[in-house]
């Protein structure tokens, strides 16, 4: 009986190494080598008894998936790669033994709230691609109450720095409080939004991605997430 093959790409990113789109790129720039030869196609089929090395390093196939809630504190960055970060979230999980862990998708420093950790490169990769429309809720306070102009200025797309910000929905939800819809999360995109709609953010945490709400996590703490819940994070809701 042959044995089981899949593309170098699933390969890579079921690993761990990276989202299945960023290990194409990956395989096209010659960073990926099967038994010692270097590969240039994306769908180049392996097997397990095959030896894949990434940059020279050997990639280990994957092993145990994880899926994890963290609820990231103020303080905090979501990067991996920042030899200068001295508080990164991913350090705020810690797995007997060792996993390397990727962000589907970020919170930046001064936000709080849910983010979600896996070594699962395809389920990161439909988590942040704004094609999957898996949309996310976030709680912002600002620093007055927007007028009626300024949230239909919100909610007809706000122009900023050459691109179109738009929220899937802005609802008050208390005094300068407000629950926003996001699909795409751009870098910083909330806090350009107020900000250019005249009141800057002050707080932001997000609770909820996809059908999956943060509930009573305590800031700083992570969970693994049931098969269930891992469904509930890819499933888009209106």
């Amino acid at each position: 009986m042959p044995e089981q093959q899949e593309r170098l790409v699933k390969f890579l990113s079921t690993a761990g190494v990276a989202s299945r789109r960023a290990a194409g790129d990956l395989v096209k720039a010659g960073r990926i080598a099967v038994n010692g030869v270097t590969v240039f196609e994306p769908g180049f089929r392996v097997s397990p008894a095959d030896s894949v090395c990434c940059d020279g390093k050997p990639v280990k196939p994957a092993g145990t998936l994880h899926y994890i809630m963290l609820n990231k504190p103020r303080g905090y960055v979501c990067t991996n790669s920042d030899p200068h970060a001295r508080r990164k979230a991913v350090d705020l999980i810690r797995l007997d033994p060792p996993v390397r862990l990727f962000s589907a998708g970020r919170l930046d420093k001064e936000s709080e709230g849910m983010i979600l950790f896996s070594n699962d490169g395809d389920y990161v990769a439909q988590i942040t691609h704004p094609r999957h429309e898996i949309l996310k809720t976030y709680l912002v306070r600002v620093t007055r109450d927007f007028t009626a102009a300024e949230l239909a200025r919100i909610r007809s797309g706000i122009l900023d720095q050459g691109e179109l910000l738009r929220v899937i929905s802005i609802d008050p939800v208390g005094k300068y409080r407000y629950r926003i819809v996001l699909n795409e999360g751009r870098k910083r995109e909330i806090r350009r939004i107020t900000a250019a709609a005249g009141a800057p953010t002050l707080e932001l945490r997000r609770i909820r991605i996809g059908g999956l709400e943060l509930g009573d996590l305590p800031s700083g703490a992570f969970r693994e997430l049931s098969p269930e819940e891992v469904a509930l994070t890819l499933r888009p809701y209106s």
